[in-house]
């Protein structure tokens, strides 16, 4: 008989927490280029995600596939340093698998970020977004089947997905820093093509602040057992259309590595708070 999803995090979690030093508090999903924050983490505990029964492998460069758990800002976090892509051909259900994993250990707090093409044109690259809420238009959802009532509820409210106190705590850690944190909403392509002109106007005609590929179907996950999340993206470049330069990856990587200073300052500060 086949495996139930439970029974697949389940065995996840029993793998990953014997190696844990103790009972982690906050997860962390860093995303492209966005993953030296994992040098911060005192007394690192490394786990591949190829040997973690369940997970895919990140194949994307940027992402280095890998569960960092340690001590952060006095708490004690598990960090994802790269994260699965509906692009790299995983299902849903696949990409969020892991996000269940850290429900399934004990975690009720999230923090997701991304790289994310900036929509909004009085924006500029390098600058930092706090979601405050997002637009998914593409058809499959993460909780598409059956559902696991252990988990969550069949149909949940999507009403506050990124959770209003945990933003009110992100956005006077930025103001005590003196790090601008533009505050917006992110719209999911599914990717690996960079969004067309078209489309990010179409985006920013339906209230859209930024573009990109991730994070949305985390969210989603995560709203539907019941944790509580801060979503953050770096603009690591005008989207298609607002800049008339053609969109490459390796600029992604190159400007998240040039804000990783602020973007590290926060979210350590953010962790201490939370």
């Amino acid at each position: 008989m086949a495996e139930t999803l439970m029974e697949k995090l389940k065995a996840a979690a029993s793998f990953i927490r014997p190696r844990l030093d103790r009972q982690p508090e906050i997860g962390i999903v860093l995303g492209s280029g966005l993953g030296g924050l994992t040098a911060k983490i005192s007394n690192p505990v490394e786990i591949p995600y190829a040997t973690i029964p369940g997970f895919p492998v990140s194949t994307v460069a940027g992402h280095a596939g890998k569960l960092v758990c340690g001590e952060l800002s006095g708490k004690y976090v598990l960090c994802m340093s790269g994260r699965f892509h509906f692009y790299e051909g995983y299902d849903m259900g696949t990409l969020v698998f892991p996000i269940q994993t850290m429900r399934i250990l004990g975690i009720e707090k999230l923090i997701l970020t991304n790289a994310a093409g900036c929509v909004n044109a009085a924006w500029n690259p390098g600058e930092l977004m706090l979601i405050s809420d997002h637009i998914k238009l593409c058809a499959e959802s993460p909780m598409r089947g059956p559902n696991d009532p252990a988990l969550g509820e069949r149909f949940f409210d999507m009403s506050d997905v990124y959770t209003p106190a945990f933003r009110k705590i992100a956005r006077g850690c930025a103001d005590r820093l003196g790090i601008r944190l533009r505050e917006g909403v992110y719209q999911y392509f599914t990717g690996p093509n960079y969004e067309t002109p078209a489309e990010v106007r179409f985006a920013r005609t339906a209230g859209a602040d930024a573009v990109g590929m991730s994070t949305v179907p985390e969210a989603i996950a995560a709203r539907h057992c019941g944790m509580k999340v801060l979503g953050i993206s770096c603009m690591t470049n005008m989207a298609a259309g607002v800049s008339q330069s053609p969109l490459v990856h390796s600029e992604v990587l190159e400007t998240g590595l040039k804000v990783a200073r602020d973007f590290e300052n926060l979210v350590q500060a953010i962790v201490a708070e939370m």
